[in-house]
């Protein structure tokens, strides 16, 4: 008699507070719906900057996103586009982004002037450097020696024109020997088309699908990649800023955990992570464009003969050190050890970071 009492008032005693609308347990609720609210209210929240408008080649961090990899982390990851790597920096210094993906040879130049918000890389996801610059193949310039004298036009926190000092110095020509034209990113390649600029500098996999779907397929193009000319720079590096990695080394490691999953996944069948990225990009992506920019990465950026040795995200360590002196010179900064510059002990054991064994084609 007296435990069916206090059920009654226990039952009273929840349905008031319900009606003054406060948050009670019921216990109705069962336990893995209790779990599974109180993971979701826990998760940390993360926010990432890709350096450009979300692309085919974003599928790894997306297929992680879609496949709850980062959820399993207990990370709220969410992303929002970017304005060319030199904005990236700015926007993880300051703590609007958690992760960014970015250069980290602008990041040298970037620390050296900033100290008190200093930037590591953790990943290098992208193997080797999409920077490039690009002209028609009607025009006479058929090697980079002769961009000397003519208009080159960029945005101007394009990385590769941030780079361009150490690629004129590596092709023998004076830096200041071409002149630099800006435009919003939309216009770059229009320019080029109207015969307005030269050349145009730029990742190489939005330059060639946005001139593609310009009517100037990649036969009509001379492409200039900084990487056959003497500067075997990686690319894109997933960057923090290193007071967030100081106090948040478990969130690092989950994030760059769950980003290699979806990874490997997207490279296990990139037609899925494909799909991904127009899932998540919205109505106006175009499919035909992304899934060009995607193969130009898997075939450039993503599977080169380096990456099974030193896994996904992984660097050579006497390369990159080569590459950040050469660049450093060319910047007159002091070069700084490669420790400052990439630190790879938050990602997964390289045993956790091969590639697929298996790689469906993109069709």
């Amino acid at each position: 008699m007296k435990q069916r009492w206090l059920k009654h008032v226990l039952l009273l005693s929840v349905a008031s507070l319900s009606l003054w609308g406060l948050e009670v347990s019921s216990p109705l609720v069962s336990q893995p719906q209790q779990s599974a609210q109180a993971q979701s209210t826990t998760r940390k929240a993360i926010k990432v900057n890709p350096s450009w408008l979300l692309q085919g080649d974003n599928a790894g961090l997306i297929m992680g996103i879609e496949k709850g990899f980062f959820a399993s982390e207990g990370l709220d990851v969410t992303w929002e586009r970017g304005f060319g790597s030199a904005d990236t920096l700015a926007k993880v210094a300051s703590g609007q982004f958690q992760f960014g993906f970015g250069d980290m040879y602008s990041m040298i130049e970037f620390n050296h002037k900033n100290p008190n918000d200093r930037l590591i890389a953790v990943a290098v996801p992208y193997n080797k450097a999409p920077f490039s610059i690009v002209t028609l193949r009607k025009s006479s310039i058929v090697s980079p020696k002769l961009l000397k004298g003519k208009k080159i036009g960029a945005p101007a926190g394009d990385a590769p024109r941030r780079l361009w000092r150490p690629f004129a110095a590596s092709i023998g020509i004076p830096a200041n020997s071409v002149e630099w034209l800006t435009m919003e990113p939309r216009l770059r390649e229009t320019f080029l088309v109207k015969g307005d600029v030269d050349a145009i500098s730029g990742f190489s996999t939005t330059i060639i699908p946005s001139l593609n779907k310009l009517g100037i397929p990649p036969k009509d193009l001379n492409v200039f990649y900084y990487t056959d000319h003497g500067l075997n720079l990686y690319g894109n590096a997933i960057i923090v800023k290193e007071s967030f990695l100081r106090q948040n080394p478990q969130v690092v490691r989950g994030f760059l955990r769950a980003y290699i999953k979806g990874q490997q996944e997207m490279l296990k069948d990139p037609n899925t992570g494909l799909e991904s990225v127009l899932k998540a990009g919205g109505a106006l992506m175009d499919k035909e464009v992304e899934k060009f920019r995607l193969r130009l990465a898997l075939q450039r950026l993503f599977l080169t003969p380096e990456v099974p040795k030193v896994g996904i995200g992984g660097v050579d360590l006497k390369r990159l050190e080569l590459t950040i002196k050469d660049v450093a010179e060319d910047f007159g900064v002091p070069t700084p050890p490669v420790n400052q510059i990439f630190n790879g002990s938050f990602m997964p054991p390289i045993s956790q970071r091969k590639l697929p064994s298996s790689l469906k084609p993109l069709i």
